[in-house]
């Protein structure tokens, strides 16, 4: 029998890239970052707070995400929004995702390509 472990590291190596695309899908209404892990989570993307910071870090230096500040509230907060850069590699992404899906798809039920 196949271990947790085992298990539990190809299920995070699957779900890695695609917490990117739910991100960006996400962020195409601005939001803070702890109201996005609180979203992803409730559609079946947990992420670790130590692993969505970065990434929005990451995708906002690639020029994927944009944010400005809310100063309006007692606390500060960064909002972010998916760019117009980041919607075209968004479209690609996603258009990659559905072929990935096809194909596996077909492999399990047997589809001679």
């Amino acid at each position: 029998m196949v271990s947790d472990e085992i298990l539990r590291t190809h299920l995070q190596e699957l779900r890695r890239g695609t917490v990117v695309v739910a991100s960006l899908v996400a962020l195409r209404h601005p939001d803070y970052g702890y109201a996005l892990l609180q979203r992803l989570s409730a559609h079946g993307f947990p992420v670790d707070a130590n692993t969505l910071y970065p990434l929005l870090r990451r995708l906002e230096e690639q020029g994927l995400l944009t944010s400005e500040w809310n100063t309006e509230e007692s606390r500060p907060r960064k909002f972010y929004r998916t760019s117009a850069d980041g919607e075209a590699v968004l479209a690609r992404l996603l258009d990659d995702l559905a072929a990935v899906q096809t194909s596996v798809t077909g492999l399990i039920e047997g589809v001679e390509r």
